[in-house]
């Protein structure tokens, strides 16, 4: 009886991979744009979680160092109906499904009903067919990152913007390298205002460099890890924003380095303030 069971419950499952209809890949994301003040200069900074990841690239052993946002995948509350709204889909990975993340492949043309449907929850989040909400991710983040908890009595939240990116590119995510990828995602801005927490990230910003994280990443790999170590870095917010309205629209879409530092592309989808031809404002 328990082996029938076992078997009734995969063929219900979502399946997971690329297929020859199911062949555009999704990601929808909640990205965190965590402001605090610097005591020192009263200056606005941007928080970034800034993550080394090793890599083989061409049978050769790399890690790859990068700041990115707070923030993670959207994750489905109610998968049954969520396939009603937008139809056929796949997860992209074995992780993906287990943890019920928006990391899909549909057909291309269910590409218009996603964006509906994000657009609704931003609208209306007690529609109930996706969690997005930020506190999770940065919870989760800041345990990983800083060996900190947060709670949201340190912090203040607000939806800001709901991004998309229409134009298909090729990720890079280890689940699914190189396929061609749409990407939606719900823009908060979060303030923290408790000091003790806002000395912890700065601290931390100042104690690694990226070629510390360099060293820490290849040592876990050594001891049987995956290869990754993260930190903070802090930026000042309005050099940030100059510093990508400095370049051509094409170029500011691209891999940057602010102050030595690389960048993942997607810190651009939190600049509201810059105008982009990449990210476009869906709702605000």
């Amino acid at each position: 009886m328990a082996s029938l069971l076992t078997s009734k419950s995969d063929e219900q499952q979502i399946g997971v991979g690329a297929t020859e209809q199911l062949n555009l890949r999704v990601s929808v994301a909640s990205l965190i744009k965590l402001i605090l003040i610097n005591a020192g200069d009263g200056r606005r900074m941007l928080a970034l979680e800034r993550t080394a990841t090793l890599r083989e690239n061409q049978q050769k052993t790399e890690i790859m160092v990068k700041a990115k946002p707070f923030g993670g995948a959207v994750r489905l509350a109610n998968e049954q109906a969520f396939n009603n709204s937008i139809g056929d889909f796949h997860y992209d990975s074995q992780r993906s499904r287990q943890e019920a993340d928006l990391r899909i492949y549909i057909n291309p043309a269910s590409w218009n009903s996603v964006k509906k449907l994000c657009k609704e929850h931003a609208l209306n989040p007690q529609i109930g067919i996706l969690d997005y909400s930020p506190g999770r991710e940065l919870a989760e983040e800041f345990k990983d990152t800083l060996q900190l908890g947060i709670n949201q009595d340190q912090y203040q939240v607000k939806f800001e913007a709901m991004v998309v990116e229409d134009q298909p590119v090729r990720t890079e995510n280890v689940r699914s390298p190189g396929s061609m990828t749409t990407r939606i995602y719900y823009i908060f801005k979060a303030r923290i205002e408790n000091n003790e927490l806002i000395s912890s990230l700065l601290a931390n910003n100042q104690r690694y460099t990226d070629r510390d994280l360099r060293d820490l990443a290849f040592l876990d790999a050594q001891q049987g890890g995956g290869g990754r170590a993260n930190a903070v870095l802090v930026l000042p917010f309005a050099e940030l924003v100059k510093f990508y309205r400095s370049f051509p629209m094409k170029i500011r879409s691209g891999p940057l380095q602010f102050e030595k530092h690389p960048l993942a592309e997607n810190v651009l989808a939190l600049m509201t303030e810059v105008h982009q031809n990449r990210y476009k404002i869906f709702i605000s």
